[in-house]
């Protein structure tokens, strides 16, 4: 048998990339509360105590910036005082013009990529799967463990023998804590409270290696240990490098932008082309041009698990699905504050978002 390993990671809320991903999503949010129809771009960097602000605003909504992201770091657990810099514009008129009329054009050019598998209940790839979940699970233990602190990462390799996930051969958790406590027992209440109760355990054997903050201390963390930026951890939010990604991020970003909505969407297509018993697994790539409401390509694959053919099956997605803007965005209802609830753990797999929905296919 041929064995195989993937690895995917995952990262916490206090992880600096993913604080300014949250700061991004609550200003769209707060964007979307005011004006459903706001166009936002809006973008944060965050260096030690300093949180610069920055992008493109097109909406009558009023945002207070600053306090919106001095709340964001409090929420996470961050107490520190920090200084916000702002540098926001209106939307260039020419990319607003391209967005608006009688039929929504995109609100960019580019490639969105979905995937889908059954190996997992949430029809996403395992690594993923399980390293999300241990990183909610890493959240949740440390707002109740006074010794813990909000950064933290963790990883997953899967061992595959003919295709088939067999077992988890490594799991790493980084987590950052108080100078008080031993890694003994931060290793002791990691293995015990955040990972046993979250992978299977039919995936573990003897021979599976936990690496608990293999670094050794990690005391000093966030912006503090690291820069961050929005739109850095693109794997972490789709599929943990297991399918391609057109390399377009999803925070700060409102609908219009088909690098978020049309990614959302693709994911959609492909979950209901596993969850209606059409293939085992499904990538489909989807391409689009600034103003242009309908996509220019699309393709399909299946990885030799479809009784269907690939053509055939873009012929199914299109009697079903409408990848028009427009259409997106009614059908997903996005025009609204969903998406702080999307920042963290992987915006697919998730029970609760619309693009997880299941919708019956017809042949």
């Amino acid at each position: 048998m041929e064995k195989v390993f993937f690895t995917s990671e995952s990262v916490t809320s206090g992880h600096p990339d993913k604080v300014c991903d949250l700061i991004a999503d609550s200003i769209l949010d707060e964007a979307l509360r005011q004006d459903p129809n706001a166009h936002m771009a809006v973008e944060a960097t965050i260096k030690d105590d300093l949180i610069l602000i920055y992008g493109e605003a097109g909406t009558s909504a009023v945002i207070d910036y600053e306090a919106i992201a001095k709340r964001v770091m409090l929420e996470i657990g961050y107490t520190e005082e920090y200084h916000v810099l702002l540098k926001v514009n209106l939307q260039s008129a020419e990319i607003n013009s391209a967005v608006i009329g009688d039929e929504l054009g995109a609100g960019d050019q580019g490639i969105m990529f979905g995937y889908a598998s059954d190996e997992t209940p949430s029809l996403m790839p395992f690594a993923i799967d399980c390293a999300s979940r241990l990183a909610k699970q890493l959240e949740d233990v440390r707002r109740r463990t006074p010794f813990l602190r909000p950064d933290g990462k963790t990883q997953v390799t899967a061992e595959y023998d003919d295709g088939v996930l067999t077992r988890v051969d490594t799991v790493v958790v980084s987590t950052q804590h108080t100078a008080d406590v031993s890694q003994e027992t931060i290793r002791e209440l990691i293995i015990n409270e955040v990972i046993l109760p979250v992978i299977d355990p039919k995936y573990i054997d003897e021979n599976t290696k936990f690496l608990i903050n293999p670094s050794g201390s990690f005391i000093v963390g966030g912006s503090w240990g690291d820069s961050g930026t929005t739109g850095r951890k693109t794997a972490v939010d789709t599929y943990g490098g297991y399918a391609p990604h057109g390399g377009g991020c999803f925070s700060s970003k409102d609908p219009t932008k088909v690098d978020r909505s049309a990614s959302y969407y693709a994911r959609y297509v492909c979950r209901n082309i596993v969850a209606n018993g059409l293939a085992k697994k499904c990538q489909l790539e989807v391409a689009y041009a600034i103003g242009v409401a309908k996509p220019l390509s699309l393709a399909v694959e299946t990885f030799g698990t479809s009784k269907y053919t690939n053509s055939e099956l873009v012929d199914i997605i299109n009697k079903n699905f409408d990848f028009s803007v427009s259409s997106i965005l009614k059908e997903l209802d996005l025009r609204r504050p969903i998406y702080t609830q999307t920042t963290n753990y992987g915006h697919f797999g998730r029970e609760g978002l619309p693009w997880e929905a299941f919708k019956k296919i017809k042949l």
